[in-house]
């Protein structure tokens, strides 16, 4: 048999050898489709929160606390299709969660509400929403994992003062996405999913001094500071610390409290806590530096999108 060279039994040269090989890496990223993931945050605060996560066939929303118009816009802008987004996910019922999550699903009526009963109760019970809002519900549980697409969603517990409270871990191929909105406390099933990530979205609501010193009554201040409240930059900091592994690509810090803390703090906060470890950080901003970090850390904007993240 002969050789691309033209005779039979000679060693194959170097260049040919080189071309077979990116000829066959070629035939193999051809036959297996990238598996990206996409994530945006439309806002992150009390003012509301909202974000979507998903992949090149579609995805979901997580929280409804920012106008249907703004996500629409914001997902248009970066070539989604309403018609792509499968679901509705909520993590808990309080306002800035929930506020517009019947306006969504009434406007795009194929999507589905998936929370727990005990969630969708706590909207029925708390605030003026059409009662409409069961015929979109899907329920969903707690540790029970569910599928959207090609993405794998398990709720956790966290520790706060609604009416059911819980973060998501969502797998997709090799990424693992988590979400921790609000949460007073970092319990072992949070601690267990967060050790998980690639992607983490983290409390990082409030500088202790800011809080300490501000306008808020005496009750109020203690109702944050408790395991059911929010978490303070400095406990952030030092669980980041602790957790943070070479697998842990990007961490958004998220719901900053508009009164007891800055992003400048929250980010300074953080970033001295993982220098320690030895670690560089990044700024998510995809510049020559933060290819050479070892983690991207921002704070997502309370009012403004981000940009449009894929993850490879």
């Amino acid at each position: 048999m002969r050789g691309r060279s033209g005779f039979a039994n000679q060693p194959r040269l170097p260049f040919e050898e080189f071309e077979e090989q990116v000829s066959e890496e070629l035939r193999i990223e051809a036959e297996e489709p990238r598996e990206l993931l996409h994530y945006i945050s439309f806002g992150s605060g009390s003012s509301g929160n909202s974000c979507y996560i998903g992949t090149d066939r579609g995805g979901i929303i997580i929280d409804a606390g920012i106008r249907t118009e703004k996500i629409e816009e914001e997902l248009e802008r970066n070539g989604v299709r309403m018609s792509d987004v499968k679901a509705l996910l909520l993590t808990h019922d309080h306002s800035d969660h929930v506020r517009y999550a019947y306006t969504l699903l009434r406007t795009h009526r194929h999507m589905s509400l998936c929370c727990t009963p005990r969630v969708l109760n706590g909207i029925l019970r708390r605030h003026n929403i059409s009662k409409r809002i069961k015929d979109y519900h899907t329920p969903i549980f707690k540790e029970i994992p569910f599928k959207v697409g090609r993405m794998e969603i398990t709720a956790f517990e966290v520790h706060h003062d609604g009416s059911d409270n819980m973060g998501f871990h969502i797998r997709f191929g090799k990424h693992q996405f988590v979400l921790a909105t609000d949460l007073g406390e970092i319990s072992d099933r949070v601690d267990h999913y967060m050790r998980q990530a690639n992607y983490l979205v983290i409390e990082s609501n409030y500088d202790s001094d800011m809080l300490r010193m501000g306008r808020y009554p005496e009750y109020l201040k203690a109702r944050i500071r408790t395991g059911n409240g929010h978490m303070d930059n400095v406990d952030t900091a030092a669980y980041l610390k602790e957790i943070c592994h070479p697998g842990l690509q990007y961490i958004f810090l998220c719901h900053l409290s508009k009164d007891n803390n800055t992003p400048a703090k929250a980010l300074k906060t953080v970033r001295d806590a993982l220098e320690e470890r030895g670690l560089k950080v990044g700024r998510a901003e995809e510049t020559i530096d933060d290819r050479k970090a070892d983690v991207q850390l921002m704070t997502l904007p309370r009012f403004d999108a981000t940009r449009w993240f894929t993850f490879r």
